[in-house]
């Protein structure tokens, strides 16, 4: 791996520890206040994105930067970093020890790199996938530093799929697995990643909810099925505030045939 990119992985490890460690001493003790899309942020969360913000901009001063709570039109940048600074509010308030901080680090737009640190269980997950970008990349994915896949097993009612809130309605009594629902988005995708769950829905998911978990879940050997429009590229001076990227994630290509039509029925 070369110095930019241990530079990458390095800088990602170091701001996510210190900033979840921050996060620790406020988790479950915080009151939450509604955003403008119903959606729930709270001063760590805005403390969390500054500090991160603060950091790239420190480290890497050509690189852009989109965040959850900061600048959310996208820069004219090679390079650019999408912040979530809390994945999970809602758990975080209710002291539910499941949420993260997802770094995204894309290149012409498009996600080459994901950081994604979940403070409560201390799991940090990180991918490299080169796509069409042209660059030399590293190879893989992990978590703590090992290397992880998705699973390669045949579905049963015994195997998991994860929901969010917004997408109970595909759950029946045929469905092919049982379901799961973990309030964090990128957390669901990353449990395909490790080969805990077989396929993971999120309905309206923003674009620093998926960016880094996009990433690693491909590197891991999953499939990622936009559902409504390709995320990738970003569209330079788009702003994606309110931009919803609904998103079906199974940890191999056959099985969109098994889930999707669940999907498609409950539209």
């Amino acid at each position: 791996m070369n110095d930019f990119w241990n530079q990458i992985l390095e800088f990602s490890q170091t701001t996510t520890t210190r900033i979840g460690k921050q996060l620790m001493q406020d988790f479950g003790r915080v009151q939450a206040d509604s955003k403008a899309d119903g959606s729930l942020v709270t001063k760590a969360d805005k403390w969390a994105d500054n500090e991160i913000v603060k950091a790239i901009k420190s480290q890497f001063p050509n690189h852009g930067v989109l965040s959850e709570e900061n600048d959310k039109v996208f820069p004219d940048s090679e390079w650019c970093w999408i912040v979530d600074p809390l994945d999970g509010t809602t758990n975080f308030t209710r002291g539910i020890p499941i949420w993260c901080i997802s770094l995204g680090l894309l290149y012409k737009g498009t996600p080459v790199f994901g950081y994604v640190y979940a403070p409560p269980t201390n799991e940090a997950f990180h991918g490299y996938w080169q796509g069409n970008s042209g660059l030399d990349l590293p190879q893989g994915a992990f978590r703590n530093n090992l290397p992880i896949k998705t699973s390669s097993d045949k579905i049963t009612k015994n195997h998991f799929f994860n929901v969010c809130s917004r997408s109970t309605s595909i759950i029946s009594q045929d469905f092919p697995s049982k379901i799961r629902m973990l309030g964090v988005a990128s957390y669901n995708f990353l449990t395909v990643a490790t080969g805990a769950v077989l396929g993971a829905v999120e309905a309206t998911p923003k674009v620093w909810d998926i960016a880094g978990a996009w990433v690693i879940l491909q590197a891991a050997g999953g499939s990622w099925i936009s559902l409504k429009s390709e995320p990738f590229p970003l569209t330079v001076g788009e702003d994606y505030g309110s931009k919803s990227l609904p998103t079906l994630a199974v940890s191999r290509s056959e099985l969109v045939s098994v889930f999707k039509p669940f999907l498609e029925v409950s539209s």
